[in-house]
């Protein structure tokens, strides 16, 4: 019987697939999302790796061992190195210092020995346990798994877990001989910056377990020896009160500048795209994501879903009319650049994306149109397929600025629950290929920001100075990466992924259109194969309907305890 049968027939039987859904369903039902109380995330984080552990030490490998690695507090020299703003609260507006946030945190390495060989190489597999926000917990329907983290990226930690308990039964049965060294990585803070697997990284002592790495995310079970990379930009708009605006009708806002703002970072973002050739990256995935718009979104790399703002002083039907028109011809402009997302039905539910682009409700007595738009959320990467809300509110706002300058002067805007003279706060994330430096992608996108700020200003005649512009990078950097993809690791796990039956023979080796820890590892380790690969769809990761379907899951433990076999040499495949 060929290898791949013999995995097949494990991964086939029911007890391991019923282990594996209830490990995955566990590690799912435990809150890993980002949070100021350090200590309460430090205790989710054990929960989790507890179940990790546990787990893995019923294995039989001899001499495997299981590390709680302490996060260095260090790394926060490191270039790379995610600012903590996850800590930040009104009792610490400044956040907590790396000592304080990793005094009590770790990551969780597994080691395996198995027999020197030159027939193979040692090598790792890492995968995050934590999650974004909203967290909600698992359940089954049939064969899909939906929750909170099912693919991004737990998914990927039940494929570790899998292909360890194949690999295991494999060897305790002596259908293998484990060759060279294997360590399995689960780490934390993937999802604000990377700082778990930075550690691992910068580790020199532990980098001499491993002469290549495979990254699990949800990468739709594809190879990936590329990824491309990701800058989070936080831009914040105020009212500077030294200078004083001529008139009322010139008073400048931050909500008014912040539409133009937006609108100018789309058209650069565009720029980058149209300049991005880069051979692993034909399709040229460069997204501009807003995912936060003063009180609404959640995470700056989840396109945001849904921004309700106030137009005031509408004071009589015809001023309505007109209002209704701009916002339909906001929404008509929108749908020509981006597509109209009621007419793209999702494949699963046979339902549109979105059911309708706008609401609009007015209330007579305070002369005021109540608007709420509508978009679809999900991860950045997958931002073709979903709508963006925060960018059809500037499509429809624009219109209705330019009818406020040239009919109705005396007309205001603002987001509800949000004054619109205080300062508005816009965050998103910007990608990128490696044709593109990541220090060029942040001075463009900033100037793209302040040169929105000027025409506003300019517009409608108002001091330079009225208002007062801040743009940072301090979130997450993530640089893209490329290695060799005629690399022996990248050819072993192309044809490992063949024989899975996960990609045709015919299919063509390319990046992967989103960033993840990978670019850590490829980053300290310049010549070292990196690849990513992993079950579950783009489109589902950071989304409200977050799932997995069970098929993948298994499939990519096929593929994963192939190419490990493969990889270290431990068997004659």
């Amino acid at each position: 019987m060929m290898m791949i049968d013999q995995i097949r027939q494990v991964v086939s039987d029911e007890k391991f697939q019923t282990d594996v859904i209830d490990f995955l369903m566990s590690i799912c039902s435990v809150n890993t999302t980002p949070n100021a109380d350090i200590m309460l995330m430090a205790e989710n984080e054990k929960k989790v790796f507890e179940i990790i552990k546990e787990r893995l030490l019923k294995c039989s490998f001899e001499n495997a061992v299981a590390v709680e690695k302490v996060i260095s507090p260090a790394i926060q020299d490191h270039p790379a190195f995610s600012q903590l703003h996850f800590t930040k609260t009104d009792a610490c507006p400044g956040g907590l210092r790396a000592e304080e946030v990793y005094k009590e945190r770790f990551n969780l390495l597994y080691f395996v020995n198995g027999q020197p060989s030159d027939r193979g190489i040692n090598t790792a597999i890492n995968a995050h346990i934590d999650v974004v926000t909203p967290f909600f917990p698992p359940v089954k329907k049939g064969n899909i798994l939906l929750g909170r983290g099912i693919i991004d990226d737990k998914g990927g930690v039940a494929t570790i877990y899998g292909a360890l308990k194949v690999l295991d039964r494999l060897n305790r049965e002596k259908r293998i001989v484990l060759k060279n060294k294997l360590t399995a990585m689960f780490v934390v803070e993937e999802e604000t910056g990377g700082n778990g697997s930075l550690d691992l990284a910068v580790d020199k002592e532990l980098k001499k377990r491993y002469d290549s790495i495979i990254v699990m995310e949800c990468c739709g079970n594809r190879i990936y020896p590329a990824n491309r990379g990701a800058v989070w930009f936080w831009c914040g708009v105020d009212v500077n009160t030294k200078t004083e605006a001529t008139t009322e009708k010139l008073r400048p806002l931050p909500f008014e500048s912040m539409i133009f703002s937006v609108l100018e970072m789309q058209k650069e973002g565009d720029a980058i795209k149209e300049e991005s050739d880069h051979p692993l990256f034909p399709h040229k995935p460069v997204q501009t994501c807003n995912g936060i718009l003063g009180p609404f979104g959640e995470h700056p790399s989840r396109i945001c879903g849904y921004v309700s703002f106030m137009i005031r002083g509408a004071n009589h039907a015809q001023v309505v009319d007109d209002l209704m028109a701009c916002l339909k011809h906001g929404i008509d402009l929108y749908i020509a650049k981006y597509g109209d997302k009621t007419r793209f039905f999702d494949l699963n539910t046979g339902k549109p994306r979105i059911e309708k682009h706008f609401d609009a409700d007015y209330d007579p007595d305070n002369k005021t149109l109540c608007v709420k738009a509508y978009g679809s959320a999900g991860h950045m990467g997958s931002i073709l397929e979903h709508d963006a809300a925060i960018v059809k509110w500037a499509y429809m706002t624009r219109e209705v600025f330019m009818y406020k300058i040239n009919s109705c002067p005396y007309l205001e805007m603002e987001l509800e629950n949000h004054d619109s003279s205080e300062q508005l706060i816009l965050e998103g994330g910007q990608g990128f290929l490696p044709t593109h430096s990541i220090d060029e992608i942040m001075k463009r996108m900033r100037n793209a920001f302040m040169l929105g700020t000027r025409k506003y200003l300019q517009f409608i005649g108002a001091p330079v100075d009225a208002l007062r512009c801040r743009v940072t990078f301090d979130k997450l950097h993530n640089n893209a990466y490329s290695c060799n993809p005629d690399s022996s690791t990248v050819k072993n796990a192309w044809e490992s992924a063949i024989q899975a039956g996960i990609i045709d023979k015919n299919d063509r080796i390319r990046g992967w259109d989103v960033s993840c820890d990978a670019r850590l590892f490829a980053g300290e380790y310049p010549d070292m194969p990196v690849i990513t690969s992993g079950p579950g769809e783009l489109r589902f990761a950071h989304a409200d309907d977050e799932q997995l379907s069970l098929p993948d899951l298994f499939n990519a433990i096929i593929f994963t305890s192939l190419f490990l076999l493969r990889e270290t040499g431990s068997s004659l495949i």
